[in-house]
Formats: C-alpha cells, sequence, structure tokens
C-alpha cells in the first residue's frame, strides 16, 4: 500500500509540469552511454514515449559515435578526433550517412513504436532540414565535419501535426560544395530548438551536469545563468568537452529557446526526473533575467 501511495505522489508532483508543457516543444539530444546499454536505452526511449503520449511534442536528436566506430572498426579504419571531433574524410562520411541516417535512426523509430509512441525517421538531408558548410578554423582540418548555416524545420513540423515523434540524425547537406557534412548532435540539437522556438532543449551525456570540482559528483552545479559563464569558464570549472556544450546551450537562448539543460544519460529515467519533478537532476542553463519558479 505504501508504494502505492507513493507512485501516487510522484503523479501528483508531475501533474503542475505536464500541464504546463502540453502542446509546447522539447528538443532531447540522445547520445553516449545512454546509447549504448540496453537497459539506459529502453529508459530513454520509454521517456520521450511518455512525454509524447501526455501531450508534449518531442524531438529526438541522436549521434551514434559508438556505432560510427564499431563500423569503421571493422573494415579496418582507425577512428581519428581532432579538438573533440571526429574527423571526416571522405570514406568516414559514407559510414557516417550509412549508420546514421540509416542502422541508428530505423532502430531508434522501431523502439520507439515498440513503446508505443509513433515515430518517423529524418535526417538534415530530407527536405533541406540541416544546411551546412565546411567547419573551419585556421590551421585546423576536420574534413567534411560542417557548420550548420540554416535548418528548415518545415519536416518537423509536418511530422509533429501528424502525431509523429521526428527522430533526426545529424547529417546535413552542403551548401559550398556537393557533399553531406557529419554534425555535432549537441549542436544541432541546440539549433533545432532555437529554430522551433522551442520550450527546452535537453542534452543528454555521460556526466552529472557541470561540476564545480570535476573529482566531486556532489558539487553538481543545479543551475547556471548564461551570464556567469565565462566566469566558469575562467575559474576552470567549465572545460574541456563541457565548453561546447554549453555554449551550445547559450547560443539557444540567446536564440529564443525557454531553458536548456545537461543531464546524466546514465541514469534511467534521468529525463522524466528533471523534466516532471521538482528536485531536477543535472545543470539547468536559464537566461539571465529568467525566474527559477
Amino acid at each position: 500500500m505504501e508504494d502505492s501511495y507513493n507512485k501516487a505522489g510522484v503523479l501528483v508532483q508531475a501533474l503542475p509540469y505536464i500541464q504546463r508543457y502540453t502542446n509546447k516543444t522539447i528538443v532531447v539530444k540522445y547520445g553516449g552511454n545512454a546509447m549504448v546499454s540496453g537497459e539506459l536505452k529502453d529508459a530513454v526511449i520509454s521517456d520521450i514515449v511518455l512525454l509524447s503520449l501526455v501531450g508534449i511534442h518531442v524531438v529526438l536528436v541522436h549521434g551514434g559515435g559508438p556505432e560510427i566506430s564499431q563500423m569503421l572498426d571493422k573494415i579496418g579504419k582507425q577512428s581519428r578526433f581532432v579538438n573533440g571531433l571526429r574527423y571526416t574524410d571522405a570514406e568516414t562520411m559514407d559510414i557516417v550517412q550509412m549508420v546514421l541516417s540509416g542502422k541508428v535512426n530505423k532502430d531508434l523509430v522501431s523502439l520507439i513504436q515498440k513503446k508505443g509512441g509513433s515515430a518517423v525517421g529524418l535526417c538534415g538531408l530530407d527536405g533541406s532540414l540541416i544546411q551546412a558548410k565546411k567547419l573551419e578554423e585556421p590551421g585546423v582540418d576536420y574534413g567534411y565535419v560542417g557548420e550548420i548555416t540554416d535548418v528548415n524545420i518545415a519536416p518537423i513540423v509536418d511530422a509533429l501535426e501528424d502525431g509523429y515523434i521526428p527522430v533526426v540524425a545529424t547529417v546535413a547537406e552542403g551548401v559550398d560544395d556537393d557533399c553531406c557534412y557529419n554534425i555535432n548532435a549537441d549542436t544541432a540539437a541546440a539549433k533545432i530548438a532555437e529554430a522551433l522556438g522551442a520550450l527546452k532543449v535537453v542534452l543528454l551525456t555521460d556526466v552529472r551536469g557541470v561540476l564545480r570540482d570535476a573529482a566531486d559528483e556532489a558539487s553538481l552545479i543545479s543551475v547556471i545563468r548564461a551570464g556567469e559563464v565565462d566566469l566558469l569558464k575562467r575559474d576552470g570549472v567549465i572545460k574541456g568537452g563541457m565548453i561546447p556544450k554549453i555554449d551550445c546551450c547559450v547560443n539557444a537562448l540567446r536564440g529564443g529557446v525557454g531553458r536548456a539543460y545537461i543531464i546524466d544519460g546514465r541514469v534511467p529515467h534521468s529525463i522524466l526526473v528533471e523534466m516532471l519533478t521538482d528536485e531536477g537532476i543535472g545543470t539547468m542553463i536559464v537566461g539571465d533575467k529568467d525566474a527559477l519558479k
């Protein structure tokens, strides 16, 4: 009986959040360990389907780094990274497109439908959804890694209006050359959220969030205002691979997205905990004047 009361309490706590978010759009970036573990994948997809079934418009943007690396291993090609981004030559780009837009994307669509949701798979090439040019930095060659120049939300909006969960693979259409580009999934999720005017963008990662002390997971910073980011960078709190994630979140906020979250994809049902409970679970990034209640 006590367990039933606890479950009822959880539902009651979730109700005002469901009411607040119904008919609103959220973008979830899915990647990392949560894509590798069968248990975590099951939990993430269950969360996505539940949010959709209670009337929240969910857009799922996914990476697939481990699967790409596995396929490259099979053909005897070594994965190489430059400044945290996968160096993508022509052969690797073919593998990226095949794995992301093919197997990974369709596996996720299938899993959503087995969980009782309705999904449609898309990639940046469909309807010119994601357009990009070659990412260029002085003295650095990333190969066919792209910088997003435009997002055409029409395919996503059409899918949402028809009751589907859009599942988006981050392969982009080149605007400066007759080619495809590999796009960082965090960046793509933030840009798509901005183009949609989404209420929230959620980045699933392999850490708890932003930690004040990287060696102490209890030092999680629950809320960061956009204006605090530069100071946290100077103090070395935000560093390494967390810098581009935070920058994506801040850019999304400046582009009109309501709030951004970096949460731990290693924790089952972390999306629901962050979205539908008072406590939350990761780091929330908000505007400087945003009220926290």
